[in-house]
């Protein structure tokens, strides 16, 4: 899913992270500061809602087992199925990532901002972003706090926790993609705000 690249003159700033990183903390403070915030995993899930872009392709390839009785993608029962089965994730990222691409276009290209962030979880996992990109921002905490905090948050078990992890780039692959790094290591809001705007001064938001 490639981003649209937004006014030539605007700052396109890559937003990344590990789950429970709080990269949606970091994008909501920089949307507090003026960027313009381009959520690639909240166009996802919008695709799959009742009546998403998604949902016909989905239905018609996995089933209607995968359909919820709202007409929304069943996102455990999907989440389940394509952790055990890699070429069935695949297969989801081929019908949700070019719908998603098309949607992050049309809003970078529609904005006028000074800053573009574009919020995306996968980015160090798709490398067309990279070239696409001013600057790559990855958010980054301990695996132990990764696994308390989305724990506490989305009470999955262990086993499921260990899953997702697995599933993304390793700590140390995001960190060699980075240009600029925010640890965030702590529960309390202030030390994150502080490096935030830290940024915002850097980048003149």
């Amino acid at each position: 899913m490639k981003p649209g690249m937004g006014a030539r003159s605007a700052l396109r700033l890559g937003l990344t992270g590990g789950i429970g990183s709080g990269k949606s903390t970091v994008a909501e403070l920089l949307r507090q500061q003026g960027a313009f915030v381009i959520d690639a995993d909240a166009i996802s899930r919008a695709c799959t809602l009742s009546g998403g872009s998604a949902m016909p392709a989905i239905a018609s390839t996995f089933g209607t087992d995968f359909v919820s009785e709202d007409g929304a993608m069943d996102r455990q029962r999907m989440r389940d199925h394509v952790f055990a089965q890699p070429e069935a994730r695949r297969m989801l990222e081929s019908i949700i990532h070019p719908l998603v691409g098309l949607e992050v276009q049309r809003l970078a290209t529609s904005s006028t901002a000074h800053c573009l962030v574009f919020d995306v979880p996968l980015l160090v996992e798709s490398p067309h972003w990279r070239q696409q990109l001013d600057r790559v921002v990855v958010v980054d905490c301990s695996p132990e706090t990764q696994r308390r905090r989305v724990g506490l948050r989305n009470a999955w078990d262990a086993a499921t926790i260990d899953a997702v992890l697995s599933s993304q780039s390793p700590r140390a692959q995001r960190l060699a993609a980075a240009d600029l790094v925010l640890f965030n290591d702590t529960d309390r809001i202030e030390p994150l705000q502080r490096l935030v705007a830290q940024l915002a001064q850097r980048f003149g938001l």
